[in-house]
């Protein structure tokens, strides 16, 4: 009867016991005027052993500092076999945004449609599952690294009318737009347990550290996610990598625009190259011209020396020119057609 007393009253009894701050902060109550950041891009630290949830990392306000603060995502060991993490999420119904806090249960139930990744793709939870005891891990989504882990499997989580994005809150304009389904709703009125100790630490860290404020951080925590809750420094921090829809496509673009920008830088070059092949013909040709006996203006232009030889040519064409002056016996040649003619006249003698 003891033991049945202790577990049932034991949660009720801790709930009691926590600090007014811890309950404020996982409560339904705040309200802020102000929209939360976008979610930040990160990578998931591998889950340090067997018994490991995922909570995924989130924007929450501070009325000390008047800003957000990042709480970076932590693994988390369950409160109790069979009970899976329902993250929370900021509400917008018009110009304020109201937090609704997160909370252990047997089913995921709806956190504003909000996609934190890792498993949590707005709708329930893909990242494992209980049976007999034990959590099963799905390593399409979950890293799982050297852990030495046995009960894992794959399955690849394909995301259905859901838009992928980094909106961090749910309504209002350009939150996201979804409401619970009939499944998810009947999860919200099962039997609920809050945040564990160890989450609550966590958030005291997060909440203590001014780089983790979203005006010190621009959106881009440098504490982006850990692999203890609590830990916020050594191995397994991880920060965050920035927008990551920018430099995926800048780079191609910056390649295309380099590729297009390098045959007009090159232009000149080549114009400056032009000239010299026809140099390095023409040279040939003028090295040429004095091997090629034919028209001397080419070979006086070229090999000026080689002027005595055509001369003396000339003068040795000018002294057999000598011969033709019997041009004047040229009427003999009318003086032999005759001849022919008396060829046609010695027949008739």
């Amino acid at each position: 009867m003891f033991k049945l007393w202790r577990r049932g009253w034991l949660p009720a009894l801790l709930l009691s016991i926590l600090p007014a701050v811890s309950m404020a902060q996982f409560g339904v109550g705040i309200s802020v005027n102000l929209a939360p950041p976008e979610l930040p891009v990160y990578e998931q630290p591998p889950i340090p052993g067997d018994g490991y949830l995922w909570v995924p990392g989130y924007w929450y306000w501070s009325d000390d500092a008047q800003d957000y603060y990042w709480v970076p995502g932590t693994w988390v060991e369950a409160p109790q076999p069979g009970l899976l993490w329902t993250p929370g999420y900021w509400g917008s119904n018009g110009g304020e945004f109201v937090w609704n806090p997160g909370y252990w249960g047997p089913q995921v139930g709806f956190y504003g449609g909000v996609y934190y990744g890792y498993g949590y793709d707005g709708r329930g939870y893909e990242g494992g599952y209980w049976q007999g005891g034990h959590l099963f891990y799905n390593t399409a989504v979950i890293n799982v690294g050297t852990t030495h882990i046995t009960n894992v499997y794959v399955k690849n989580v394909v995301v259905n009318n859901v838009t992928v994005n980094r909106v961090s809150y749910n309504g209002g304009p350009g939150g996201v737009r979804a409401r619970p389904t009939a499944e998810e709703q009947a999860a919200a009125r099962q039997t609920h347990f809050p945040a564990t100790p160890e989450q609550q630490r966590h958030v005291e860290a997060a909440r203590s550290n001014p780089a983790l404020l979203s005006r010190a951080n621009h959106g881009n925590p440098p504490i982006a996610a850990t692999a203890k809750p609590g830990v916020l420094s050594g191995k397994g921090v991880v920060a965050a990598r920035g927008a990551p829809a920018h430099p995926a496509p800048a780079r191609p673009a910056r390649a295309e625009h380099a590729a297009r920008a390098e045959p007009a830088a090159a232009r000149p070059a080549p114009a400056e190259r032009r000239p010299a092949p026809p140099t390095a013909r023409r040279a040939p040709t003028e090295r040429a011209a004095p091997e090629r006996p034919v028209p001397y203006e080419a070979s006086h232009s070229v090999a000026p020396p080689a002027r005595p030889e055509p001369e003396e040519r000339r003068a040795a064409a000018e002294a057999a020119r000598p011969a033709p002056p019997p041009h004047p016996s040229a009427p003999a040649r009318p003086e032999a057609r005759p001849a022919p003619e008396r060829e046609h006249a010695e027949p008739p003698r």
